[in-house]
């Protein structure tokens, strides 16, 4: 986490303090189930409250330096400030009974706010969409001349992609929240799972089925792959517009606004560097994919080989999402599209792109297709070295049994986009 790349949500949510808080509200929550369940005095918990504790990140660390033992030193701590009754907290439990269950708060709050944004970020790829459904372009494979898409469909592919990704990530977020306050190695010996299921249940968690002394990391290895898989798909968008905005294809670019550079040395620079940004940042999203899924295989019922690692891509994936997802709704919003360089470029083509609807037609005159595809390629090689046009070509081909009016019916971009709107509407339904 930098501050360069860190909303200040997430800042907030991952900051010492919020995550000393998320401790006590496990403690407390824990101490109101045991005094249900009659193994701590009525009102303890309560008491605690009352006295509005302020934990001290600083004097936490400051004992931590001496025990050696974050959760002790954070115990250490509140009973500095609540006195005899935080004699009773942590009754029964371990450290990850703390860790872990406030991990999953964490997680899941955070998962929220990139729901949050996925969500604007799909709206605009919707907004975008509809406005380009019948806007044709040429589409591209191998980054060669393909067939005529429309700039909707483009970006419908992209809002599609984002819907499975939000899917993934919600699911992710119902995996995610499970906690455990079950004890040493997960058997409630000083526990009931009664006593477990209420106080995560107070937390809007639920008890990890087998938790052993921790939660099991596939849990979080899920949140992890579905973190980046978004991010890939705001890799796909921007690599799309930095194509887009090349100089010899300049069908889209990066809104510039009034002030802005784009080159130290060359004022004339418009520079596609969201899109850069973007590529960028999602590649340490997914590499947090590794650490994760390495954490999953802990020695028996524990070791902390996963805690070091988390501490950092926790903080680092999540906030490096939400910047992304914030910046890639903005990308969207402000994309200047120039449809009249999207016809020129489609022109260069030269009508290539209708050798599809040739080949199928000569098919349909009896003619094998294998022998139908050399005619139309040796047409379309002729144009593509400059030797006439396609149609042309074609139409003085002997061998190619089509007439003129046959090819103009064949030469025809609106047949070709005729699907678009109902492609991009299929793509935004529901949004």
């Amino acid at each position: 986490m930098i501050p360069r790349y860190t909303p200040p949500e997430l800042a907030a949510l991952w900051s010492p303090e919020r995550r000393y808080q998320a401790w006590l509200e496990v403690e407390l929550a824990a101490c109101d189930a045991m005094e249900d369940a009659g193994l701590v005095p009525k009102g303890t918990a309560s008491r605690i409250r009352a006295k509005n504790l302020v934990l001290d990140a600083n004097r936490i660390e400051e004992i931590e330096r001496t025990v050696k033992h974050d959760v002790i030193a954070f115990l250490t701590h509140v009973e500095e400030q609540a006195g005899e009754d935080a004699r009773w907290l942590h009754r029964g439990m371990t450290s990850s009974d703390v860790l872990d269950s406030s991990f999953a708060i964490l997680l899941r709050d955070a998962t929220d706010a990139l729901l949050k944004r996925t969500d604007t970020l799909i709206e605009a790829l919707a907004k975008r969409a509809r406005e380009h459904a019948k806007t044709p372009m040429i589409g591209r494979s191998h980054g060669i001349f393909a067939e005529p898409v429309t700039f909707g469909i483009a970006i419908a592919g992209h809002h599609a992609e984002m819907v499975r990704g939000r899917e993934r990530l919600l699911h992710a977020r119902e995996q995610i929240a499970y906690g455990k306050i079950a004890g040493a190695v997960g058997t409630y010996a000083h526990l009931t799972p009664e006593i477990e299921a209420k106080a995560l249940g107070a937390l809007g968690l639920k008890p990890e089925t087998v938790s052993t002394q921790v939660v099991p990391r596939d849990r979080h290895a899920e949140l992890f792959c579905a973190m980046a898989l978004i991010a890939a798909g705001i890799e796909r968008l921007a690599t799309n517009v930095r194509h887009w905005q090349r100089s010899e294809v300049g069908e889209a670019e990066e809104a510039f606004t009034v002030g802005q550079k784009g080159s130290s040395a060359m004022p004339h620079k418009r520079n596609p560097i969201l899109s850069e940004n973007l590529c960028g940042l999602a590649r340490v999203v997914r590499a947090a994919c590794i650490p994760a899924l390495e954490n999953v295989a802990l020695w028996h019922e524990r070791d902390i080989s996963h805690s070091s690692a988390e501490r950092m891509i926790a903080p680092d994936a999540t906030t490096t999402l939400a910047f992304m997802l914030d910046r890639a709704r903005g990308l969207v919003d402000g994309l200047v599209v120039y449809p009249e360089r999207m016809m020129q470029n489609l022109d260069r083509a030269a009508e290539l792109y209708y050798s599809e609807a040739v080949l199928l037609a000569l098919v349909e005159t009896g003619l094998a297709r294998q022998q139908a595809y050399v005619l139309v390629q040796r047409n379309a090689m002729r144009a593509w070295k400059g030797d006439g046009s396609f149609r042309e070509n074609l139409a003085s081909d002997s061998d190619v049994k089509l007439s003129r009016e046959k090819l103009a019916e064949l030469f025809d971009l609106e047949h070709a986009l005729q699907w678009a709107p109902a492609i991009v509407e299929r793509a935004l339904a529901g949004t």
